[in-house]
């Protein structure tokens, strides 16, 4: 083993002030035996394990995260043989059982023949870059989920659901399961605007859209705002009965609830009206046609007095 103070030469304090101040650790492995000739005496620093510690390849593949152990000992070594310079990133073991983000960048040396004849490199502890990168893809994943939310209700807006609906719809037509829609307006919504002004119509669409949301569906289901005063509940393999019978639950939640409503011509308190469809889609059928169906149901629903399920 060598180590950094036994480097020779009129450059060398300039060399090790260099490393220290990128606090990169240099070191070189002959290939051959694949030992240590070299490895800076910093890695004690950021790792805890003294330099004359690390002899050979296995004791820097041991001091990985096992998870990371084998790829990287796989990439590393492919690489090497091919003569190719390459860097890998991994968890390193520290002496005293933590583990921190490491980047080893190598440059294959070769001999005159063309065969490997060392490996010379840089160890940098990346942990804090990791962590940055961690906040920022969190950061981006919760920008992500809020692009898909409505701003007002909190449940998935349009965007969201056209999404899940091609998702879903191409799912059922390669499964021959059921897919099932309920298409839910507020009775009078306009006229509810206007009589009690726009903040008590966005806090009645607020109150609505929490009450559907509790109905108690799936985990895959999607609850989301289709525009205006209509709410969508996306049910995948789910079939006419089941779809019936949700749709009367949320028509009977809302009127059970009894927000007031001075101005529904349906009476004094808050209704829905809800259009149900199912079908179980061919490679002929398009989703946007499913959905006009279910449109019109709706409309049936308020022709018919409102507060009421048309379904199929």
């Amino acid at each position: 083993m060598v180590d950094s103070e036994n480097k020779a030469g009129p450059d060398n304090a300039a060399y090790t002030t260099l490393l220290e101040s990128t606090k990169a650790i240099a070191w070189k492995i002959d290939w051959a035996s694949r030992q240590f000739a070299y490895i800076d005496r910093q890695i004690e620093s950021v790792l805890g394990w003294a330099s004359s510690s690390w002899v050979t390849m296995g004791d820097w593949a041991s001091r990985m995260h096992p998870q990371d152990r084998e790829w990287v000992l796989k990439f590393c070594v492919t690489q090497s043989e091919a003569g190719i310079d390459h860097e890998a990133d991994y968890r390193a073991l520290t002496s005293d059982g933590r583990y921190v983000w490491m980047r080893d960048v190598v440059h294959v040396v070769r001999n005159a023949d063309g065969s490997v004849d060392s490996l010379i490199g840089f160890m940098f502890d990346i942990s804090e870059r990791k962590e940055t990168e961690q906040k920022l893809a969190s950061l981006q994943k919760r920008l992500e989920e809020l692009s898909f939310l409505d701003g007002l209700t909190g449940v998935a807006n349009r965007r969201r659901f056209d999404a899940l609906m091609d998702r879903e719809w191409i799912h059922s037509r390669q499964s021959r399961q059921p897919l099932s829609l309920l298409l839910m307006n507020i009775d009078y919504f306009r006229q509810y605007n206007e009589g009690y002004g726009h903040l008590e119509g966005d806090a009645c669409l607020q109150r609505v859209a929490k009450l559907l949301a509790s109905v108690g569906t799936r985990s895959h289901d999607l609850l989301a705002r289709f525009g205006g005063d209509e709410f969508v509940l996306l049910l995948p393999e789910t079939d006419v009965s089941a779809a019936g019978k949700l749709a009367e639950r949320c028509r009977k939640l809302i009127l059970a609830e009894k927000l007031p409503h001075q101005h529904s011509e349906v009476g004094p308190m808050l209704t829905i009206s809800v259009g149900v469809g199912t079908c179980t889609p061919g490679y002929v059928d398009e989703k946007h046609t499913f959905i006009d169906v279910i449109d019109k149901r709706l409309c049936q629903a308020k022709q018919q007095g409102r507060n009421r399920v048309v379904a199929d």
